[in-house]
């Protein structure tokens, strides 16, 4: 297994992966015009380039020539000498085996090598990886709405970890 970072020309995969990914993961948290809304205005390429433009760093997790998650993450965020964790998700067939872990431990590593003190991520408030980030040491810090358009809400729990503080 190999997790590496990519280059804007490898943005399609990730784009592939989301809308693989999303329904299973947010099916019976979102409508389906929801979900297809959040897709189109997160992951189109152009979108992604933008992220990518604006510091995030994408990362495609690999096995046996097969694509199997994808993160993204963005050093220092905010000034705040933290790495947010933008996006992590790995396939449905896939979850429970560790490859989240890996990906966590991966920009973890990251981090600490810039000598940012902790991480970040939201979280929407009814994911079932609720449990995965408070086993890794996650805590909630905060409880947000944030409005994405059309109407819609993301109703997401701020979580952080810290291991110099």
């Amino acid at each position: 297994m190999t997790i590496f970072e990519i280059k804007s020309e490898q943005l399609s995969i990730v784009r592939e992966l989301a809308y693989k990914i999303w329904p299973s993961t947010y099916g019976e948290i979102l409508s389906k015009e929801q979900l297809k809304f959040m897709l189109d205005k997160f992951y189109s390429v152009d979108c992604l380039k933008i992220q990518q433009n604006n510091g995030q760093h994408f990362l495609l997790l690999e096995e046996d020539a097969v694509f199997l998650g994808y993160a993204s993450y963005e050093l220092n965020y905010e000034n705040s000498n933290k790495t947010k964790i933008q996006k992590i998700y790995v396939s449905p067939e896939t979850q429970g085996k560790g490859l989240g872990k890996k990906l966590m431990d991966y920009i973890k590593n990251i981090a600490v090598e810039n000598n940012n003190d902790g991480l970040i991520l939201n979280v929407n408030r009814f994911n079932k990886a609720l449990g995965f980030y408070e086993k890794y040491g996650y805590k909630i810090k905060e409880t947000v709405n944030i409005e994405i358009g059309n109407g819609y809400l993301m109703e997401d729990y701020v979580m952080e970890m810290e291991w110099n503080s």
